[in-house]
């Protein structure tokens, strides 16, 4: 509700506020005198919010909240929107009163009310997913009669007033401010002159001053207010407070916690035969040492405690006792403070509560002393001297994490005497949250599945989650969302053993798993190598302070954190000739993190050893630029592992000293297979992927056809159709690809692979008419058509048709590198122009990126024109940059044959035989055999 949503968040932000005498029924009563009733602007085109008149009186402890909103209903769509009235309101907390709901048609009013129409009031606890009862109501009343064009008006007052405030009054509003729209909009602020209020404006580029009205001071403001200026999202969250005016009659900080501090007496909280007083009994009974103690209270408030916030019935502020905390066995953080202050007072241990805001926490000093500046509450106990921040609505700590420090800023400790704003400081997590350790068996060839071993400890709240999951999830479910939170670690994987065990003594939860997943080896500089290092994607720094506006704001670094990462992998060959590049040594702080790394290799293996921990540190504006080019240099010098030229590969395994890793992948794809269904064939997608890779097209395609029988799909069609062709079932093939035309009539390619297969069977000329047909249509695809067209008819058809095709499209492209390349190999393929094809080549390979297949391409023409040795150098390049091509491994054997070098050629062939069948029969048909 585009209207009412806003200026309800308005209303609920400014509402809540107090506690008085109020009814659960809105009343219905004349505006009080001090409220300006706000003129309407002239008549405008647009709909939407055309007044937003806010006014609050502050008088003594109560606040009156006055608000005067116009929407005109240009469109049936914000009739609709609008034309139901919703108001919240806590009715512990005040009244709400109805001043007026009209319809304005033609310049003329129409009270909505006048016959006899009530809003009907209505409890509902929106917030109860979020574990909060905030008792507020609803009041809500359909706008009988309205029609587009129409313009409601809704006048109302919500007053509050809080006992527990001790006679202050408070209030923060937010300001409205542009790009947002309204006809005409303002807010004023007013109280007695000999009230001792206080007052902050958070928004930037406007000029308040308070104006004497008699006995009242007013401070007005129009609104909507001038765009705010924008902040850098990685700025600490004092530079990025919202545009908000606050207002209160605290005389300071000092103030604040000492209204507060008789909601926190625990004397005669623990009647000393009650149930609360046996376990706080059981607990000194159990050890003598203070430390063990309040960490054994706070085991308890935490993990037989549920947390559950409690608004209503004056509970904002004043906690629910310990005793029924401890009986209905719920509480929110005021009500768990509570309970673990009267446990450590019972146990002479020094604690006191200290209000925190979980969020704007680093902002609280520059805001007004008032109790809206904070939203939690804490323990501080000290013992030994030392300070402990206990968070009794925190999740899974222990002993060991005690001295953990919370990302609150800066918080007010709650004293009889008063206190002022202290500021924690912050240090990193006694242990990891996450502590993963991966063995991984890489020792078959460096191009299969990487089979791993996890073994992941989780901490906190993750821990706790995990430990709710397994004990309300079904197993199915539960390995769900195991698989889905392993990815986050060790990315796409396919697991055949996954299990979850949570520790209630160390509040932790052990993942253990097997699977397969990615290695993340990879081609770079024409060699294999595998990044070793996870820093390089935890530490990213790359704030903007380009804007001079910007220049002196310092970078956030987040809460503290604390994460270990340990990674084994059995190399092939027992690691002969694998070596290490880059810096594996780290000790070093990186953009606020404490970075230590080491990186061994020996017998066999590689290990890494990781520790990321970070204790919330701030980056100093001046120190940006050092820090990001710090950063940078340390990424780039990112630890890798190197494979060896010769390193075994996919098309190679015959022979491997180790095929634990080539066992352990089939049987972990095969477990997964088995349990694919009509839902999710993930696990048959990706067996069918590593049995083309390793050259079993065979095994392909049953997997396709399991795949296909359960959810048939374009893509399962085109790849079964892919395989078909390997297998020389050129038949099959073209039935796949016409299948999965069918599926999808305008799939390129499936157009492309109708075509090709059917001109492949000897029917050319249906194959043009497909593409032409196609082509007709026009489109962004047209040119791609075109030159799948030329490749059809340059291989099966008339190789000087599909030369003047491509001619065209160069002319219409000069500069394409793919234009130029399939020209250069329909010359060279049928022997056609070859002496031009050379020059193709050439300038399609000054212009492209990758040159693999380019030079593919210009080998054959070298090899067509004799010169063996050149062919073969171009071939040794792309091999170089891909050693999976099997054109470049056939051609490559022709020329080894050539060249007297049989026993190489004989190497080539059966990996070129082994990764693409089809290359000979296709090469056939050009004449090339080897």
């Amino acid at each position: 509700m585009a209207g009412w949503g806003r200026v309800a968040g308005v209303v609920l932000l400014i509402g809540p506020a107090g506690s008085a005498l109020a009814g659960e029924q809105p009343l219905y009563q004349p505006a009080p005198d001090w409220a300006q009733v706000a003129t309407l602007p002239d008549a405008a085109p647009g709909g939407g919010l055309q007044v937003l008149d806010i006014e609050q009186r502050v008088d003594g402890a109560t606040v009156w909240n006055y608000t005067d909103t116009v929407i005109k209903l240009n469109t049936p769509e914000e009739l609709a929107q609008n034309s139901n009235v919703t108001v919240g309101w806590a009715p512990d907390k005040g009244d709400l009163i109805v001043h007026e709901l009209s319809i304005i048609r033609d310049g003329q009013v129409i009270d909505a009310l006048a016959g006899g129409q009530k809003f009907t009031v209505l409890r509902r606890e929106e917030a109860l997913e979020q574990r909060e009862l905030t008792g507020i109501l609803s009041a809500n009343l359909p706008v009988e009669g309205l029609r587009v064009g129409d313009m409601l008006r809704l006048r109302m007052s919500i007053t509050n007033k809080d006992d527990a405030l001790g006679g202050r009054a408070q209030l923060a509003v937010p300001l409205i401010a542009e790009p947002a729209r309204i006809g005409s909009g303002s807010y004023r602020l007013s109280w007695r002159a000999d009230d001792k209020l206080q007052w902050k404006s958070f928004a930037n580029g406007v000029t308040l001053k308070p104006v004497r009205k008699g006995a009242y001071f007013e401070l007005p403001v129009t609104l909507p207010i001038a765009k705010q200026a924008e902040m850098p999202s990685d700025a600490p969250m004092r530079f990025r407070s919202p545009p908000l005016i606050e207002a209160s009659t605290f005389s300071g900080w000092s103030d604040v916690s000492k209204v507060m501090a008789p909601l926190y007496a625990t004397a005669g909280t623990i009647a000393d035969d009650s149930p609360l007083a046996a376990e706080v009994a059981a607990i000194k009974a159990a050890t003598i040492d203070p430390l063990e103690r309040a960490a054994k209270a706070l085991q308890l408030v935490q993990d037989k405690v549920r947390y559950l916030a409690v608004g209503m019935d004056g509970g904002n502020y004043v906690p629910q006792t310990p005793v029924k905390t401890w009986d209905v066995r719920y509480g929110d953080c005021k009500a768990k403070t509570l309970l673990l202050l009267a446990m450590l007072h019972a146990m002479d241990i020094d604690a006191e509560p200290v209000l925190a805001h979980a969020q704007l926490g680093d902002a609280v000093a520059s805001r007004l002393p008032t109790a809206l500046a904070f939203n939690h509450v804490i323990v501080k106990a000290t013992i030994g001297g030392e300070p402990l921040w206990l968070d009794g609505t925190g999740l899974g700590t222990r002993l060991a994490d005690i001295r953990d420090t919370p990302a609150f800023g800066y918080v007010l400790p709650v004293r009889a005497e008063g206190a002022e704003l202290e500021k924690i400081a912050l240090r990193r997590p006694a242990r990891p949250t996450i502590d993963l350790a991966l063995d991984a068996d890489e020792s078959t060839s460096i191009d299969l599945p990487s089979v791993i071993k996890v073994d992941m400890v989780v901490r906190g709240q993750l821990a706790s989650l995990l430990t709710l999951s397994t004990a309300q999830l079904g197993p199915k479910e539960q390995e769900d969302m195991l698989n889905g939170l392993l990815q986050n670690f060790v990315g796409q994987a396919q697991f055949d053993k996954l299990e979850a065990k949570p520790d209630a003594a160390d509040g932790s939860v052990t993942i253990t798993a097997r699977g397969v997943f990615g290695s993340g080896w990879e081609r770079e500089d024409n060699r294999s190598e595998r990044w070793l290092s996870r820093v390089g994607n935890l530490i990213e720094f790359s704030p903007d302070r380009a804007r001079a506006s910007w220049a002196n704001i310092p970078v956030a670094t987040g809460a503290p954190d604390y994460a270990h990462y340990r990674l084994r992998v059995r190399l092939p060959d027992g690691g002969r000739d694998y070596k290490i590049e880059g810096e594996g040594a780290l000790d070093a702080r990186l953009a606020g993190v404490d970075v230590k790394r080491s990186v061994t290799m020996a017998d066999g293996y590689v290990v890494v050893d990781e520790v990321l921990a970070s204790s919330g540190v701030e980056i100093a504006p001046t120190d940006v630029a050092a820090e990001r080019d710090r950063v940078a240099t340390v990424i780039s010098q990112t630890p890798r592992l190197v494979a060896p030229e010769d390193a075994r590969r996919r098309w190679n395994l015959k022979g491997a000293p180790s095929t634990s890793q080539l066992d352990a992948v089939r049987s972990i794809y095969a477990v997964n297979a088995a349990k694919a269904d009509e839902e999710n064939v993930s696990a048959l997608i990706s067996e069918a992927s590593f049995q083309r890779g390793i050259g079993d097209y065979k095994a392909a395609e049953q997997t396709l056809t399991r795949q296909i029988a359960l959810q048939p799909s374009e893509d399962a069609y085109l790849s079964r159709s892919g395989v078909r062709k390997e297998l020389g079932n050129i038949a099959g093939a073209l039935a796949d690809a016409e299948e999965a035309r069918k599926l999808d009539p305008s799939s390129l390619g499936a157009i492309g692979a109708v075509a090709m297969l059917t001109a492949e069977k000897g029917d050319v000329a249906a194959a043009t008419r497909m593409f032409d047909d196609r082509i007709a249509l026009g489109g962004k695809s047209k040119s791609d058509l075109r030159l799948a067209k030329a490749a059809m008819v340059g291989e099966f058809g008339d190789p000087k048709a599909a030369i003047d095709e491509l001619d065209a499209l160069v002319a219409t492209k000069p500069g394409s590198p793919d234009l130029l390349n399939a020209r250069c190999w329909v010359k060279a393929s049928r022997e056609v122009a070859v002496d031009s094809a050379l020059k193709d080549c050439t300038s399609a390979m000054e212009l492209a990126d990758s040159t693999a297949h380019i030079l593919d391409s210009r080998a054959l023409v070298w090899l067509r024109l004799g010169r063996n040795d050149d062919a073969l150098r171009d071939l040794d390049a792309a091999l170089l940059q891909v050693p999976s091509l099997a054109s470049s491994r056939f051609l490559r054997a022709i020329v080894y044959q050539r060249l007297g070098r049989a026993t190489d050629a004989a190497a080539d062939l059966a990996i070129a035989r082994q990764l693409s069948p089809s290359t000979e029969r296709d090469y056939a048909r050009f004449g090339l055999k080897p």
